[in-house]
């Protein structure tokens, strides 16, 4: 990854960058579940969309990570980025869920292991959750 191969940003509703969207390659949609609604910002890890991501941290309550278990190389580059993101002040009580996908290819970190390369266990008055998944 590097937000392997995607991240997932939730807004409460933040929708004032729909215009940029199509132009910088990021997704929006509105999720509604059970009275609950919400803006999912799909950003692309593409080194020059990084700088970009902190525009898209206000009112965030929740984050998903996706990473590419597979890719034993660059865990540790995505470890850098997670700690960057949520060093932001914007963050700070944002919710951390960490997909951890590619699991059906038989080089695989498993959950133990991302946790582990990423960092998670250091992570201090905050709660987050990691799911393993196939693709």
């Amino acid at each position: 990854m590097i937000l392997f191969p995607f991240s997932l940003f939730l807004f409460k509703a933040w929708k004032a960058f729909d215009i940029i969207e199509s132009f910088l390659g990021f997704n929006v949609e509105t999720v509604e579940y059970k009275n609950i609604s919400f803006t999912v910002w799909d950003v692309g890890g593409q080194d020059k969309i990084r700088p970009l991501w902190r525009h898209y941290f206000q009112n965030t309550q929740g984050l998903i990570f996706v990473v590419d278990s597979n890719d034993r190389e660059r865990v540790g580059e995505a470890r850098e980025e997670l700690m960057r993101m949520l060093a932001e002040d914007e963050l700070r009580d944002a919710v951390l869920l960490v997909f951890a996908n590619k699991q059906d290819l038989p080089n695989a970190m498993n959950a133990a292991e991302v946790t582990d390369k990423l960092g998670l266990h250091t992570l201090r008055n905050r709660s987050w959750y990691i799911q393993v998944r196939v693709q």
